[in-house]
């Protein structure tokens, strides 16, 4: 019987992570990246980009749930929503579990990473490839972004780390771009990587989002299979906040929606706001263009800056940028 084949990521210099593949699904090598995807006892099925964990069937849901219904929940009347990635086509999913949104457009570099999921990951994505509400455009999304007049109530990056061609998802043009697409009351939300091991990467983005929009603020996930705490979701719009919707009134939506989860809760929304200390203290860091704004009008809208929690550790000493990526695109 021949040894059981591992695949390794280095999350950051000194930790490394390791998946069993009882069964390799599918290798192949797309023009963009070599793709892997493996079968493993607890995370089921694992989408690998270039080595960096993409998705795990099994966890998903924490990631998708979150990314997707805390801010439809919070806007309420979100209507057409614009994906920036998101391969996999998960979020794709969650979002088109809620009946009131007409439209979902996805734009995803590699077409490799639709298809294989498409064939390998109806787990994950079984009902959009079937839902005339989504069309998925295969371009690069921060050049597809810039030549946008459309506008839409949600934009969703659901993107890798800021490292190759996903770094352009992080810089000030590309926010700005995505801020021209929204529509009146439109929300953007982007994941920001893991604080504890990203620290650097994501006081930049914060930063560069405060550089481009009046109200920021960060909410927290937890997934398994993303190593290294909480992974961190960034919000940023005009003028609505994630905790604008009291409880009892996202409870209403949720349930009126008539979905069906297995993370997101009203409570959990609003809860996952309240940020760890060094998390807090980061995101403070990141928002200084935006709090130096706001000192210098009365008019500004504030910044949802968190409180942190006074029990939570210090930040850690090393700021390093791990090289996985956080979700296929």
């Amino acid at each position: 019987m021949s040894a059981p084949e591992w695949y390794s990521e280095t999350i950051t210099p000194g930790v490394r992570v390791s998946f069993e593949a009882g069964r390799v699904v599918h290798r192949e090598r797309t023009p963009w990246q070599d793709l892997v995807l493996i079968e493993n006892r607890p995370f089921g099925r694992v989408l690998l980009l270039d080595g960096a964990t993409q998705v795990a069937s099994a966890d998903e849901f924490a990631y998708h749930e979150m990314m997707c219904h805390v801010p439809l929940l919070a806007h309420g009347h979100v209507r057409r929503v614009l994906i920036i990635g998101g391969g996999d086509c998960g979020l794709a999913e969650e979002v088109l579990r809620h009946r009131t949104v007409g439209q979902v457009t996805q734009v995803e570099i590699d077409a490799a990473v639709v298809r294989v999921a498409r064939q390998h990951l109806g787990s994950v994505n079984s009902a959009v490839f079937d839902d005339e509400r989504l069309k998925i455009v295969i371009d690069d999304g921060a050049k597809w972004l810039a030549a946008r007049q459309e506008q839409y109530d949600l934009i969703l990056v659901d993107s890798t780390d800021p490292v190759g061609a996903g770094a352009v998802l992080f810089t000030e043009a590309f926010y700005r771009d995505a801020r021209a697409c929204l529509a009146p009351g439109g929300v953007l939300v982007c994941q920001l990587g893991v604080p504890f091991l990203q620290r650097d990467t994501f006081v930049s983005a914060v930063h560069n989002l405060a550089l481009t929009f009046p109200v920021l603020s960060c909410y927290l996930v937890a997934v398994p299979s993303y190593f290294g705490g909480h992974l961190a979701i960034g919000w940023a719009s005009d003028g609505l906040k994630p905790d604008d919707a009291s409880l009892e009134l996202l409870t209403v939506r949720a349930s009126a929606a008539r979905l069906q989860t297995r993370y997101y809760t009203p409570e959990v929304h609003l809860a996952s706001l309240a940020l760890p200390r060094y998390i807090g203290e980061a995101f403070e860091e990141g928002c200084k263009p935006l709090l130096s704004r706001k000192s210098s009008t009365s008019t500004m809208p504030a910044v949802a800056v968190q409180p942190p929690d006074p029990e939570a550790p210090p930040a850690p000493a090393s700021t390093t940028t791990r090289s996985r990526s956080a979700r296929g695109g």
